[in-house]
């Protein structure tokens, strides 16, 4: 298994600069090709404006989304014009209701989508709404960058967030890749159940999974010592100078939309490496 197709969703400039660098990044370390989805968002509210003015109002709005969707792409085939890798862009103009649908479509075909981190000051809820879509609609890995720069995208130490969940296990056997390439694994398992099914072993069936795909793998029991499971893994995380996480991908259905978990937000809200995740 491999990353031949990665994806990126943009919907704004400033914030991408980042992101967009480490989708060239893994496209180049993997000879994936990098897809850019240049996202235009219409905000328009239907019934929020003065009687008559519906229609007028939705037609600026839509205008304004499509001139965006044009210049985000315009600005992405600049950017790449000059990179040896293969790429290509489209323009997409969406509503945030339908972001779900429009994202989903273009990750459920992508090996990894990376995005940059979705939540902090000037970014729209439509960052968030495209990790999700990706995450859930399109069961698509995807690889949160944090806001600093990244040292290396083939990082030499990784932190397998395990609870013996099929969302863990599902981040991890699309993570493999990344896994196979890194010096040290670590199993990081934290107050394991006391009668669960590996309460004589945590860790270890996956441990020997792992070894036989030839992961350099080692378990770390931990206890629950900070108020949440992510204050516990960041830490470790620094702890061990790891520098990426592996963790599945939790949410709860509102509104039949599927809308990142506590656990999972509070994760990508500290992070300061990146985390990949799965559903």
């Amino acid at each position: 298994m491999a990353y031949k197709t990665v994806l990126t969703i943009v919907t704004d400039v400033s914030q991408a600069r980042l992101q967009l660098e480490s989708a060239v990044a893994v496209a180049r370390a993997e000879d994936a090709h990098l897809e850019v989805l240049c996202m235009g968002v219409d905000r328009t509210q239907t019934g929020y404006y003065y009687a008559g003015a519906t229609a007028f109002v939705q037609q600026e709005v839509l205008d304004r989304a499509q001139d965006e969707a044009r210049e985000l792409e315009r600005s992405m085939r600049e950017r790449l014009a000059s990179e040896q890798i293969r790429w290509s862009s489209e323009a997409v103009v969406a509503q945030i209701g339908a972001i779900a649908t429009v994202v989903g479509l273009r990750a459920r075909f992508a090996d990894l989508v990376v995005m940059g981190h979705p939540y902090g000051k000037g970014r729209g809820q439509e960052l968030e709404a495209a990790v999700e879509a990706a995450l859930f609609e399109g069961q698509s890995p995807v690889m949160i960058m944090p806001d600093a720069p990244v040292p290396s995208l083939a990082p030499r130490r990784v932190v397998v967030a395990w609870n013996q969940s099929n969302e863990a296990m599902n981040a991890i056997r699309k993570a493999l890749p990344l896994l196979k390439a890194a010096s040290l694994v670590d199993i990081t398992v934290i107050d394991p159940p006391a009668h669960g099914p590996e309460r004589s072993d945590p860790g270890g069936q996956l441990s020997q999974w792992l070894a036989r795909h030839g992961v350099k793998v080692e378990v770390s029991v931990l206890a629950k010592t900070l108020p949440r499971i992510s204050d516990v893994i960041n830490r470790h995380v620094r702890d061990t100078s790891s520098e990426m996480v592996v963790m599945g991908a939790y949410g709860h259905s509102r509104f039949r939309e599927a809308i990142l978990g506590g656990a999972t937000r509070n994760m990508l809200e500290m992070a300061e490496v990146p985390v990949l995740m799965a559903h």
